[in-house]
C-alpha cells in the first residue's frame, strides 16, 4: 500500500527504477487552457546544475547520463483522464556520480498573460511508482492554497550516506521555468 506523504516528510527508497508522476486538474472557466510543465533539475554538491543538459523538461527530454526520461509535454492537461499529466522515468543506477539531488518542479506556461496561478489548480500531486512492480510506493498531494504561486517544487530525490531518499517539498514560488534555470545554472543566461 502506498504511503501518503505530508509536506517535508522523507522516505528511503529501496529500489532504483521508478516513474515520478505529476498530476493536476485546472479549474474550469478560467478562459484559457492550463499548460503546466514538469521539469527535473539534476544538481551537484554546490547546489548547481551539473551542466545545462541535466535540466530535463519539454525541450530536453533525456539527461545525458540516461538516468532521466521525460515522457513529453501535455500542453493543456486534458490527455491524462485522471492519470499522471506528465511523468519522468528515473533509473538511479545510471545517475551521474556528481548528481547529489534531483528536484521536481511544475511551472505554469505563460501565466502572466493568462493570469493563472496554482490557486486555480486542484488535485495536484507527485507520486513514485516502482517501474519493476508497477506499484505506487508514495504519493504527496499538494493540499495548500498557492493563490499567487506559479511554480512549485513538488519533491526531490537526494543522496544521503550512499542511498537515495525522497522528500515531499511543496515549496511555491511566483516564478516561471527560467527562474529555476537561473537559480541552479552556473553560466550566464541569455534572454
Amino acid at each position: 500500500m502506498a504511503i501518503n506523504l505530508q509536506k517535508g516528510q522523507r522516505i528511503e527508497l529501496g529500489f532504483t527504477k521508478m516513474t515520478i508522476g505529476l498530476g493536476w486538474d485546472p479549474n474550469e472557466g478560467t478562459g484559457y487552457d492550463f499548460d503546466l510543465d514538469a521539469s527535473a533539475i539534476m544538481i551537484e554538491r554546490d547546489r548547481k546544475l551539473v551542466s545545462e543538459e541535466y535540466f530535463v523538461f519539454y525541450n530536453n527530454l533525456n539527461s545525458p547520463d540516461g538516468a532521466l526520461t521525460h515522457t513529453g509535454d501535455d500542453p493543456n492537461g486534458k490527455s491524462s483522464d485522471g492519470d499522471d499529466d506528465e511523468a519522468i522515468i528515473v533509473d538511479l543506477e545510471k545517475v551521474n556520480p556528481d548528481v547529489e539531488e534531483i528536484l521536481f518542479v511544475v511551472t505554469i506556461e505563460d501565466f502572466e498573460r493568462r493570469k493563472q496561478n496554482f490557486g486555480q489548480v486542484r488535485n495536484s500531486y507527485i507520486r513514485i511508482v516502482d517501474t519493476i512492480t508497477n506499484q505506487e510506493i508514495a504519493k504527496y498531494e499538494l493540499d495548500e492554497d498557492f493563490s499567487i504561486e506559479t511554480g512549485v517544487e513538488f519533491g526531490r530525490l537526494y543522496k544521503r550516506s550512499g542511498s537515495w531518499r525522497f522528500e515531499a517539498s511543496g515549496i511555491g514560488y511566483r516564478a516561471d521555468l527560467s527562474f529555476f534555470l537561473e537559480k541552479y545554472y552556473k553560466g550566464q543566461i541569455i534572454k
